[in-house]
């Protein structure tokens, strides 16, 4: 058989049918020059019964204990054959052309380590594509996921994300840490490594089904910005407190709208309908535009809330992990 020049790494945690959902996907590639390494990573629902489904897709399957998706991962890494390494997330759907679009881009313009933005797919429910909306907005803190302008460097993230072996081979793979994506990119930059966004490289994230596991997401998000800061001295930037600084001064306008005026919850207000319409203009439906307000506001407080209190708890109180041990985690002691 042909060494492919990709490896898709996929880690799995009780997730059989997101499996199937992601190799049915794989299996209508039009370009295949790629395999399939699905870490089973101590699951009690194994989907290894599910690849047989699939057998004219090169995949293969190991099984380890519970250790974490990064260790997963690496497990993956030090198994794959290809000259790149593309990470997905096993809710994602990866649209037909991808491979073919990803081979032509990087024929084109070669890079080290890239990723591409997300989507949501047609048949997915109100609420995912609700959470999509305001995960990719630019009237929250989506940016860059969505294939727009940002306000920071592009960063890839694991849902969609690739590098090269030269990279894997001098950075090394990933730490088991929250945001772990975010920080295997700034070692890569670190190390000199070029980086680019690929547009038209995107896929069908699924992302959370529910807002309660949406606010987990988010909330974690929140807090290992500041877990990222004390790794990176410098690398904290204005926009990464723009959520927290939202959420405080959405409490006192929600106080002062209480005990001195109620002219105090227009701007919230205001900036909720801004929301409510450019969800209805880019997704035409009422439904889900209805539903991308209470999602963008679980985002922006969630993650808020979260930056907010690793904040107080790591940089004013240093507790939890003081910033020896994050220097030391950066150093991959």
């Amino acid at each position: 058989m042909e060494k492919p020049r990709f490896s898709i790494i996929v880690p799995v945690y009780n997730r059989v049918d997101e499996v199937r959902d992601l190799m049915a996907s794989l299996e209508r590639q039009t370009l295949r020059n790629f395999e399939v390494i699905f870490v089973e990573d101590g699951s009690t629902e194994p989907c290894d019964c599910v690849l047989q489904e699939f057998s004219d897709v090169n995949a293969r399957y190991f099984y380890k204990e519970n250790e974490g998706r990064s260790i997963a991962r690496n497990y993956g890494l030090e198994r794959a054959e290809g000259d790149y390494f593309i990470f997905f997330d096993s809710d994602c759907v990866i649209p037909e052309d991808y491979f073919k679009v990803l081979t032509e881009e990087l024929d084109r313009n070669p890079l080290d380590c890239f990723g591409g933005p997300d989507a949501a797919h047609d048949s997915f429910s109100d609420t995912q594509k609700a959470i999509n909306y305001s995960m990719t907005s630019f009237l929250t803190t989506g940016g860059i996921r969505g294939g727009k302008v940002s306000l920071e460097k592009f960063v890839p993230r694991t849902f969609n994300m690739g590098f090269s072996r030269k990279v894997y081979d001098k950075v090394g793979g990933f730490r088991e840490m929250f945001s772990e994506d975010i920080d295997m990119s700034t070692r890569i930059r670190n190390a000199g490594f070029n980086m680019g966004l690929i547009r038209p490289a995107y896929v069908y994230h699924k992302r959370r089904v529910d807002f309660r596991k949406f606010l987990r997401q988010v909330y974690v998000f929140g807090m290992s910005r500041i877990t990222l800061k004390l790794l990176y001295p410098g690398s904290m930037k204005l926009v990464h407190a723009l959520p927290a600084l939202a959420v405080l001064i959405g409490v006192a306008l929600v106080i002062c709208g209480i005990f001195v005026s109620p002219w105090f919850l227009l701007p919230i207000g205001v900036y909720l309908l801004a929301i409510f319409v450019m969800a209805w203009w880019a997704t035409k439906s009422f439904v889900i535009a209805l539903k991308a307000i209470p999602a963008s506001v679980i985002q922006i407080c969630g993650y808020g809330c979260g930056f907010i209190k690793a904040y107080f708890l790591k940089i004013l109180l240093r507790r939890g992990r003081d910033v020896n041990e994050e220097i030391m985690l950066r150093k991959g002691k």
